[in-house]
């Protein structure tokens, strides 16, 4: 009697770690598992430089959104990106790509325009500015052509 006692507490243990173990992963991997609510914009760079989907956007350092594919269009890298539902983007907004530190991760950072207009689901930002290449940079000054 003992022994499955024990072997019930054991068992209930190890389905709460479980459970607790899965809640973590869904919370620190940022999965959404209902959809991810919000609208789509897209936006085409000429080189993403290592961003990747799943990447954040932010606005004043605020994350507004989640980078949710990358894929070329027209010799372009078009990056399809769901923006949070209260967030509306202005028609003249700037899409860049950023990096946090030196070599850190990418994400977009987009400065918000002045324009009335808004940009619609499934809508297009057109001004965009792509990654500083800090490789073309270092060859640039080693070799004295700055």
């Amino acid at each position: 009697m003992r022994r499955s006692g024990l072997d019930v507490a054991v068992g209930v243990f190890l389905l709460i770690g479980l459970l607790a173990l899965g809640w973590l992963s869904v919370r620190l991997g940022r999965v959404e598992l209902l959809g991810n609510p919000g609208y789509s914009v897209i936006a085409d760079f000429p080189s993403v430089g290592g961003l990747k989907p799943g990447s954040s956007i932010e606005i004043a350092g605020v994350e507004i959104g989640r980078v949710d594919g990358i894929s070329l269009h027209d010799f372009q890298a078009r990056v399809v990106m769901t923006i949070k539902p209260h967030v509306k983007l202005q028609e003249d907004a700037i899409a860049s790509i950023k990096t946090r530190g030196l070599i850190g991760e990418k994400y977009i950072k987009i400065n918000p325009g002045g324009s009335e207009k808004l940009i619609k689901p499934n809508g297009k930002i057109t001004e965009v500015e792509p990654p500083v290449d800090i490789e073309e940079l270092i060859s640039k000054y080693v070799f004295g052509k700055v």
